[in-house]
């Protein structure tokens, strides 16, 4: 589903005329399956971010080239890179990047509403998603009124509700308590084998890459090992 060629990434640093140009990413090459799990690991610094970054098209590669669903993304202008990210992505943040004036319903609409859907249809989608996560009696509470796993679960159902074929994940349990660590990642686990969906995940933590059918572990930007599938 996605195809990374031999990306390169470089940061410049400094005053023009001084710069100094700092690789983040060299040479990486690596398959990501459709409609499985794969974490890409690796302590701070180690380019998992930014390879995150290069993947949903917030920024370009230095050199290389990334496929996604046989089509080459890596020359897209920003409108084109946005209209892509609404009909084949859906998000997850470590500190949720819910809307604090938002109820839970309008949170989850929102996608819905960017994209230009008719109220009576996103009232029924967001209705649907809603009894997904398990957050129909919360529908009208707003960010500061619930916990953290029920945040991240409004998190997880604005990704889902524009259908995403691809879920980026950015340290989605980081957070959270261990014990609501483990019933988001089991959520994460559940919406994978149901719907199909292809999820990337990016993390420093063991247990949460232990869900992953493959493991692709960053060193100083270099992948290293690529992790054995792992069976559900």
């Amino acid at each position: 589903m996605i195809s990374i060629k031999n990306i390169s990434h470089s940061f410049k640093i400094g005053k023009k005329g001084t710069e100094e140009t700092v690789p983040v990413l060299k040479d990486v090459s690596m398959d990501i399956p459709k409609g499985e799990i794969t974490c890409i690991v690796g302590k701070s610094g180690s380019g998992k971010s930014t390879l995150l970054n290069l993947i949903s098209g917030y920024i370009a590669p230095t050199e290389g080239t990334i496929e996604i669903n046989n089509q080459t993304v890596t020359n897209f202008n920003e409108k084109e890179w946005a209209q892509f990210r609404l009909e084949h992505f859906g998000f997850i943040f470590q500190n949720f990047q819910l809307i604090p004036s938002l109820t839970t319903y309008e949170n989850i609409e929102l996608p819905l509403t960017l994209k230009g859907m008719r109220k009576s249809h996103r009232k029924q989608k967001v209705l649907e998603i809603l009894q997904t996560v398990g957050l129909e009696n919360h529908r009208n509470h707003y960010p500061n009124e619930l916990s953290g796993g029920q945040q991240q679960r409004v998190s997880i159902a604005r990704a889902l509700v524009l259908n995403p074929s691809i879920i980026l994940a950015d340290e989605p349990t980081g957070s959270l308590d261990s014990e609501t660590e483990r019933v988001i990642l089991s959520f994460i686990q559940t919406l994978n084998k149901q719907y199909g969906i292809t999820f990337v995940m990016i993390t420093h933590d063991e247990e949460v890459s232990s869900i992953a059918h493959h493991k692709l572990h960053l060193h100083d930007g270099v992948l290293r090992k690529e992790g054995v599938k792992n069976e559900f």
